[in-house]
């Protein structure tokens, strides 16, 4: 029995298809071997063509080439000039508009909600009830209060109570105080010299963790406690009427924001951070003679800060001549918060140099314990040392006070002195 085979499919081409394609293949290769032949031969007429243009022209064919380019640049120099002009002014007024939007957006950022007062604290009173008791009998407990603190307080109407001193820090001491005695409702002399000492010997905390605030408000971290103590001092401090820590906050802003727009280095960003936080840390200083920039550079010496900080420093007023980028940025934002309009106020810092006046000089006799200024410098409270000054020379220490301010002091009208000299004397008994 036989079986069924399917005929077998063909696949290829015929054999005339196979032909002409070898055919064509050739063609194309006698074709190649044309061209490149023909290429030999233009490259060699080429160098014929070179060899004779040097010969009749007498030049090589570089220097052919830089007598082309100079009789080009002679025929184009006009219009290349003005080319390059026109580029030029249009580079110069789009630089000073970028510098614009640049200085401008720094400023944006340089923005801050930290508040400060210039010479009036005000507590707001929960009862007002509570008056009587800071007024106390005749007066005597605002009178303690006065005499403790050195800062005069204000009864308003309604609720309000108003703390007032050129020192801020004074007035910061006595707001704090004035608080606590609300809160422990014991308002009496010897309570009120007990918390206000006590406030005293706190404000090492209060001013730390100040500083930390202002640190953190500035992107700063991890600095010795001590330099953070006295950055601190900042909140209580004021130049021609601007709050210092309101304008390092402020500067620092911007100058970090001029660092990011000219695309900085993440080292120099730090280092001006720093730069901009301490470039007027020697305001602060009052234990040393010199200026704040020469007492700046002296603390951030003694604690090590990087070389090119202590130069912002050094340089920020201009000093010296600007020795990095550092400096420059930290000069620029400065100046940007410091003249901005509203940011300073000159007759303010005229008015705290005449009551300070006031008050050293009155500090400046041996006998003086405190001095405070009051009402705007026309009225004074010298608090003398008991030991010695008797109460018959007291009148003569007030005459002697009296001099020394009409031939020193810059004032208005009249100051009145009162002097007051305490004697007390303290035992405990033995416990049982």
């Amino acid at each position: 029995m036989g079986f069924y085979s399917p005929p077998a499919k063909t696949t290829g081409s015929s054999p005339d298809q196979s032909a002409q394609a070898e055919n064509l293949l050739s063609e194309i290769d006698a074709r190649l071997d044309q061209l490149e032949q023909q290429k030999v031969g233009l490259k060699k007429l080429n160098d014929e063509y070179l060899t004779k243009l040097e010969k009749v022209s007498g030049l090589a064919r570089e220097d052919a080439k830089k007598t082309l380019l100079e009789e080009a640049q002679k025929f184009y120099s006009d219009d290349l000039a003005k080319v390059i002009e026109q580029t030029r002014q249009d580079l110069q007024a789009r630089s000073d508009e970028l510098a614009q939007e640049l200085i401008v957006s720094a400023m944006l950022h340089g923005a801050t909600d930290y508040t400060a007062e210039y010479t009036v604290s005000t507590i707001t009173l929960s009862d007002e009830n509570i008056k009587g008791s800071i007024i106390g009998q005749s007066g005597r407990n605002i009178a303690a209060f006065e005499k403790a603190t050195g800062v005069e307080i204000e009864i308003e109407e309604g609720n309000t109570i108003k703390l007032s001193s050129f020192d801020s820090l004074r007035r910061e001491i006595a707001r704090r105080s004035l608080e606590f005695l609300i809160k422990d409702g014991r308002i009496q002399p010897s309570r009120i010299e007990e918390v206000v000492a006590q406030t005293k010997k706190h404000m090492d905390t209060v001013l730390m963790d100040e500083g930390r605030k202002i640190c953190s408000s500035c992107g700063v971290y991890n600095l010795h406690p001590e330099l953070i103590a006295l950055i601190g001092r900042y909140r209580f401090r004021f130049s021609y009427g601007q709050n210092l820590g309101i304008h390092t906050i402020e500067e620092t802003k911007i100058g970090v924001q001029l660092a990011h727009e000219l695309n900085l280095s993440a080292n120099n960003l730090e280092l001006i951070r720093l730069g901009c936080l301490l470039h007027d840390i020697g305001k602060v200083v009052t234990d040393e003679e010199g200026t704040h920039v020469q007492l700046g550079v002296q603390v951030l010496k003694k604690y090590d800060m990087p070389e090119a900080v202590v130069n912002a420093v050094a340089e920020h007023h201009e000093d010296k001549p600007f020795s990095s980028i550092v400096s420059r940025i930290v000069w620029v934002a400065d100046a940007i918060s410091g003249s901005r309009p509203g940011a300073r106020y000159e007759p303010h810092d005229a008015y705290v140099k005449r009551l300070q006046q006031i008050e050293d000089i009155g500090k400046s006799f041996p006998q003086v314990q405190e001095v405070y200024a009051f009402q705007a410098g026309r009225d004074v409270r010298v608090i003398v040392k008991p030991e010695l000054v008797s109460d018959s020379e007291l009148t003569i220490l007030v005459a002697k006070i009296k001099q020394g301010l009409e031939k020193n002091a810059q004032y208005v009208g009249q100051i009145k002195i009162t002097a007051v000299r305490e004697v007390r004397a303290t035992d405990i008994t033995k416990a049982k």
